[in-house]
């Protein structure tokens, strides 16, 4: 991106009027990252092979902060920090007497605020209090402004927090994603509630203003580029970069597609996931007369190089990844087919079948339901070890049971197969579209919707037609029994805690049920555990039980004689 410049009229340099600023030019450079997912080490714990971290971002960041100085540089974190690798998982449930290693991650990185973010707030408050506490211990804050406690309407985590750098009174504001009451269980995040960004930062922002008397505002924040429309609660990054007065950078995440955009008068910065970029903002002021008179942005992304890895951070932490390391190799049991996720895009598949037998014999529930929750994962058939289930299964979600009419079921259905596929005559079967990639500036496919809400159910016999028109595509012959499916009766169905709270709108938008949480039958614990005592009872993962179409039912898209072969070119796009 170019520099964007403007020259604030006489009138307007009373808004960022400082008699403390000495005459001259000013850089400050503000360095982000988000949605890191437990992206920590370089190394994978199983086959040595290289991959993003922390490590490398940190070699660029010295890199910066050698080439600017020190007192130059901001580093932000825009959350989700503590989920989606076993060193998280490691250190937020296993090791629970040592220090968390995140917080001494962020310490050694000199990083100045965190974001909390939503997958942060899944791991429980046991967790994310801890952390909040021993980043607070190392001169870190965990910023979240707008989620209010209950008791006494305060903030539960710091809206912000001021730092000096380059000659600079600098605010960083921190806000959480305000959707979490759509996807998490109350127990999660009991005892506050949340409030939308946009509706709240303008005012926090005149606020901090009138008593900080801040140079320049930051505002970190874990919600997704979106629209800009003010219409998608978890994402208004941009709703914000249209609307708020006086905020220099709003950094920001959660929907891992990596973005930047500069304004005349501030620039938003999101890293996409995982240690892949880091954010670049620069800030160049210039004043007069003890008036700020103008500013210029610049915002970009640098592609993180993996194989150049801070040796000394590696070195430091090289106890703590033998550690993790260990953990994830334990044996647990045999697979004795492949799980490929690729292949649940075409249909039933052993790992998805698998999700659902759990599912079912977990809850003794009539109805399952499941997607594919890593977009291309790999699990070989042979001996498993505790790192195969982060493969299996990535996140920490709960399995709830709840009661939802026949009627409910099959448009719950057509709603998720709405997202997943399309009629034939739009030129694809599967709904993929042609996109940008920033990495390599070159066009890539991928879905239109988000794959890890592409439900199939397990339980009936069904067929889904790719001809027929949305709403009409889904025709369920019987329960998995035999017996006949009722539209008019009530059936018990398992589910994940992210959907029951109404993640992917499927509930909502498919079944109609606008709140799950009333409702909910049982709860049992995240379906990770439940897959763990699985392989502890049975020690094999045979699909000749699994699959077993006298519990999960069968289903496939029709007529085969079209969906097949298209799916399958459609496939060779996705992954060439």
């Amino acid at each position: 991106m170019k520099f964007r410049s403007i020259l604030f009229p006489l009138a307007l340099t009373g808004l960022f009027a400082c008699t403390r600023l000495q005459d001259g030019k000013y850089t400050l450079v503000v360095l982000t990252m988000n949605d890191v997912h437990g992206a920590w080490f370089d190394s994978s714990y199983v086959d040595g092979k290289v991959k993003e971290s922390l490590f490398a971002v940190n070699y660029y960041v010295d890199s910066v902060r050698r080439a600017e100085g020190a007192d130059h540089v901001i580093l932000l974190d825009a959350g989700d920090c503590l989920q989606g690798d076993n060193a998280a998982y490691y250190y937020n449930y296993v090791d629970t007497k040592s220090p968390h290693l995140y917080p001494r991650l962020m310490e050694y990185m000199k990083c100045d605020a965190v974001a909390i973010g939503n997958h942060d707030i899944e791991a429980g408050h046991p967790v994310y209090d801890r952390v909040a506490k021993e980043l607070k211990e190392r001169g870190i804050d965990m910023l979240g402004g707008n989620y209010i406690r209950n008791d006494d309407g305060k903030p539960y985590f710091p809206l912000y927090r001021i730092v000096n750098r380059a000659g600079l009174r600098v605010a960083i504001m921190g806000y959480g994603n305000a959707n979490i009451k759509a996807w998490l269980s109350e127990d999660v995040w009991e005892g506050m509630h949340f409030e939308r960004i946009a509706e709240v930062i303008q005012k926090d922002v005149d606020s901090i203003k009138a008593r900080e008397k801040p140079d320049v505002v930051i505002a970190v924040m874990h919600t997704a580029s979106g629209l800009g429309d003010g219409t998608i609660a978890e994402s208004e990054a941009l709703d914000v970069l249209n609307s708020v007065r006086g905020v220099d950078f709003v950094i920001c995440g959660h929907d891992h597609k990596p973005y930047v955009e500069t304004r005349d008068t501030c620039a938003l910065i999101n890293t996409g996931s995982r240690s892949r970029f880091v954010g670049y903002g620069r800030l160049e002021l210039e004043v007069k007369d003890g008036d700020i008179v103008s500013r210029s942005y610049e915002a970009k992304l640098i592609p993180v190089n993996p194989r150049k890895a801070d040796p000394a951070m590696k070195e430091h932490f090289k106890g703590e990844f033998e550690a993790v390391k260990a953990f994830t190799l334990r044996e647990m049991g045999v697979l004795m087919d492949d799980f490929v996720t690729r292949d649940s895009y075409l249909g039933m598949c052993p790992y998805i079948d698998f999700i659902h037998y759990v599912e079912l014999v977990s809850t003794g529930a009539d109805i399952s339901f499941a997607a594919p929750l890593t977009y291309d994962g790999r699990t070989d058939a042979g001996t498993l070890i505790y790192n195969d289930l982060f493969t299996i299964y990535p996140y920490e979600n709960q399995l709830y049971k709840v009661p939802m009419t026949g009627r409910q079921v099959r448009e719950y259905l057509e709603r998720s197969y709405d997202d997943w596929i399309q009629n034939p005559s739009e030129g694809h079967v599967l709904k993929i579209v042609r996109r940008d990639d920033p990495r390599n500036s070159q066009k890539s496919w991928s879905f239109s919707a988000r794959s890890y809400n592409f439900d199939s159910a397990g339980g009936l016999f069904y067929t889904v037609d790719v001809t027929k028109p949305r709403g009409q595509r889904v025709s369920i012959a019987s329960m998995a029994d035999g017996t006949p499916f009722d539209e008019d009766r009530t059936y018990t169905v398992a589910m994940t805690s992210y959907r029951a709270n109404g993640g992917g709108d499927l509930l909502k938008e498919g079944a109609g049920i606008e709140d799950a949480a009333p409702i909910i039958i049982e709860r049992y614990p995240e379906i990770r555990s439940l897959i763990y005592d699985y392989l502890l009872k049975e020690k094999v993962i045979d699909p000749g039980v699994t699959s077993d179409p006298g519990v999960i039912g069968r289903w496939k898209f029709v007529p085969e004689n079209v969906a097949g072969p298209a799916m399958e070119r459609d496939l060779d796009l996705l992954f060439p």
